[in-house]
């Protein structure tokens, strides 16, 4: 009878020593993915601001007025050309 527990016992205990190796190796794994996860975060916010800039420089008023009279052949009208429109809430040009 004694034998028996004891049995029953020592397979109790070498199930929970499994389980305790399982989760540990699981939770350091999943560590890991996390610090590899962090650094691609990492990696993506440094290429989301060297995006930012690239855009801003696209974007700027001088380029693409340069571009505009370069290549396109724009011209800014004179001023005889321009005609201001009142606005429709006060009824004034802006």
């Amino acid at each position: 009878m004694i034998a028996r527990l004891n049995l029953v016992l020592l397979a109790v205990l070498i199930a929970c020593a499994l389980a305790l190796v399982t989760s540990q190796h699981k939770a350091r794994k999943l560590y890991v993915e996390l610090q590899q996860e962090q650094e691609l975060e990492k990696r993506y916010e440094v290429e989301w601001g060297q995006l930012q800039l690239e855009q801003s420089t696209w974007a700027m008023h001088a380029r693409i007025e340069k571009i505009a009279i370069q290549q396109l052949r724009m011209r800014a009208p004179s001023a005889a050309r321009t005609q201001i429109v009142p606005s429709a809430q006060t009824g004034e040009p802006k």
